[in-house]
């Protein structure tokens, strides 16, 4: 953690939403004026798509079926925090990117499957914002977590990710339900040791309740919209916020926990503006005040 270099992390499984949030930053950080150093959590992943592909083959070869983005050893952990560890002390560090799709091909002319090649990090960024699966990790090697001054975890309920991730893959990725269901039944013990737990590591979770039937995420012709749920946010440590506020400016908000307020899933964008704005000022403030 560091005053004068701050780090953002935002955590989330596949399907669970971060990339929308990554967007609600974006827009405090344009309108505060902000800049930001940005990384893409698919940037550390240790393997191409061809190369993770025979990577699979070769675990389950060796009797690993559980082998998947969400481990250890399909991602570069150590890199990733020692990134983490450079910008705090010095507010240097690289990242690269992960090209997807078509769109992101013509972009960074590379074919989707690789990676760009590694690019140090502007001069002179107010913080680093992280956003992908391990913002939050903590392993036997490695504390990715230590590293972060604000933590947000966001984490749908399982269905609902499920749902949300069936639909992204198929209609954005031109997966088939078949192979994403195979995905996500091979990613589950991984899930539960290494996603799962950085969710207790996070300062604050935004958790998206449905409202609507989603007992079967794999035959869901569509997911809930925001007005279909509810979202429960939680906070880590409460001191400090201002929940009379929050209850007044989110109407239909209520406390279910001394540090939980439950407000509907359409105001959720105005959540974040209102609880997060003023902890990004406040540490980008106080760089400001050391410098």
């Amino acid at each position: 953690m560091s005053a004068l270099h701050p780090i953002i992390s935002i955590t989330g499984s596949s399907g669970s939403g971060t990339s929308s949030v990554k967007q609600t930053f974006e827009n405090i950080f344009r309108r505060e004026k902000v800049n930001a150093a940005f990384i893409e959590g698919d940037a550390f992943h240790r393997h191409n798509r061809a190369d993770m592909k025979q990577a699979t083959a070769d675990a389950e070869a060796a009797g690993n079926d559980h082998f998947s983005h969400f481990s250890p050893e399909a991602n570069l952990l150590e890199d990733l925090e020692t990134v983490f560890r450079q910008f705090a002390e010095n507010g240097t560090g690289y990242t690269r990117h992960y090209i997807h799709n078509a769109e992101e091909e013509e972009m960074y002319a590379a074919p989707r499957g690789t990676f760009t090649e590694w690019e140090d990090f502007p001069d002179n960024a107010d913080l680093l914002f992280y956003e992908g699966l391990h913002g939050a990790v903590v392993t036997e090697g490695v504390d990715v977590a230590r590293h972060a001054d604000l933590k947000i975890g966001v984490v749908p309920v399982i269905n609902l990710e499920w749902t949300q991730k069936l639909h992204r893959d198929r209609e954005a990725r031109g997966h088939t339900t078949e192979t994403i269901t195979d995905t996500i039944l091979r990613r589950m013990p991984d899930y539960v040791r290494y996603i799962c737990p950085q969710f207790s590591e996070t300062d604050i979770n935004f958790q998206r309740v449905p409202t609507v039937d989603t007992s079967n995420p794999f035959i869901a012709r569509w997911i809930p919209t925001p007005d279909e749920s509810m979202v429960v946010i939680r906070f880590r440590n409460p001191r400090g916020i201002d929940f009379n506020y929050l209850q007044s400016m989110l109407h239909g908000s209520w406390m279910s926990r001394p540090n939980s307020i439950v407000i509907p899933g359409g105001k959720m964008d105005l959540a974040m503006q209102l609880i997060l704005t003023p902890m990004i000022m406040r540490l980008v403030e106080t760089r400001r005040r050391m410098l």
